[in-house]
């Protein structure tokens, strides 16, 4: 997020922590969440679905959130369409307001963004209770090296591959996870 974030302004969760023996680890392979994005990237991709084990306030399902939510962020980086990720994000969520801001401003479909811009998840590192209605997430994501840049017309700036950690926390809200916060920070 905050590469995006840096980004703009320059230019313009499957591990889970001992102790979290519900959540165990699903299969999920990793070109089914995201993929590389690369100058052939369509940016007619359909809006991810929520994977049916998404739901729900189990630890599980938290994980499974959080793989569907970095996928929500790469759809919205793709199309600059925050849409989605905003239906599943509290409102007064900060770290998804910034994100939505920069993505609907800096995005594929607008020529702002190009290479492999998009986040893998490399593991979900941990998933915390931190009361009966939170849980804390912290996911290893990577994100290749991209070009970004204000406008079509812009001279675009190199941005280096990187490894980031996003730390984001879920809130139970109608019986399933919501994301509540979220922070890029680098590795």
């Amino acid at each position: 997020m905050q590469l995006l974030i840096a980004a703009a302004a320059a230019t313009c969760l499957s591990a889970c922590a001992p102790g979290s023996p519900e959540a165990g680890r699903p299969d999920i392979p990793a070109a089914a969440e995201t993929r590389p994005a690369t100058a052939n990237s369509s940016v007619a991709m359909t809006v991810p679905v929520r994977p049916d084990g998404a739901y729900g306030l189990t630890l599980a399902a938290a994980e499974l959130f959080v793989r569907h939510y970095i996928s929500l962020m790469n759809y919205a980086a793709t199309t600059g369409d925050a849409s989605a990720m905003r239906s599943v994000s509290a409102k007064d969520c900060d770290g998804c307001a910034k994100y939505y801001t920069s993505v609907e401003k800096l995005n594929e479909a607008d020529g702002g963004l190009g290479g492999d811009y998009l986040e893998r998840v490399v593991e979900v590192t941990e998933l915390t209770r931190t009361g009966k209605d939170k849980v804390a997430a912290s996911t290893d994501v990577t994100v290749g090296k991209y070009l970004a840049r204000r406008s079509p017309s812009a001279t675009p700036v190199v941005v280096p591959a990187t490894p980031y950690t996003e730390e984001m926390v879920l809130a139970a809200v109608s019986g399933n996870w919501q994301m509540f916060e979220m922070e890029l920070t680098t590795r």
